[in-house]
């Protein structure tokens, strides 16, 4: 079973992916269950806005998972803007079961774009296109101005 904990940044309440399902090169498979600890859950329901952070976060899983294997740590310091997204829900129920899938459509050096799909068993939620900007060791944004 892969820690989740130790491939991407992301803690509770704002980790939303439950589970790693599967992960290769440029594809990753993960399941998030709906809770009502989510940011942007009315105790009912969520936005299915926070399924764009699920399809961010198998992303990251992909490249947290990459990076263990080469023996460095996991993920942080990235970016992430919505290039497109379709969604077919306004709202997703506390409880729900869902898969997230992603690939890699193409990166290069510190940038990747990502396309990511949310499923409630067979229905797509959310389809996605995500671009990715890494920020981490001496990129010039984590630089501080000197005096």
């Amino acid at each position: 079973m892969v820690n989740i904990d130790e491939l991407i940044p992301h803690r509770p309440p704002i980790r939303v992916i439950t589970e790693a399902l599967e992960i290769e090169e440029l594809f990753g498979r993960a399941r998030v269950v709906v809770t009502k600890q989510w940011p942007l859950c009315d105790g009912l329901a969520a936005s299915t806005m926070m399924l764009i952070e699920a399809i961010a976060q198998t992303a990251a899983l992909v490249e947290g998972f990459k990076n263990k294997q080469k023996g460095k740590a996991g993920v942080k310091g990235w970016l992430v803007g919505i290039k497109s997204a379709e969604f077919y829900r306004a709202q997703i129920e506390v409880g729900a079961d869902l898969i997230v899938e992603v690939k890699s459509l193409y990166s290069f050096e510190d940038y990747a774009v990502i396309e990511g799909e949310v499923k409630d068993r067979q229905d797509v939620i959310v389809k996605a296109v995500l671009q990715a900007v890494k920020f981490e060791g001496d990129h010039p944004v984590n630089q501080q101005q000197g005096a």
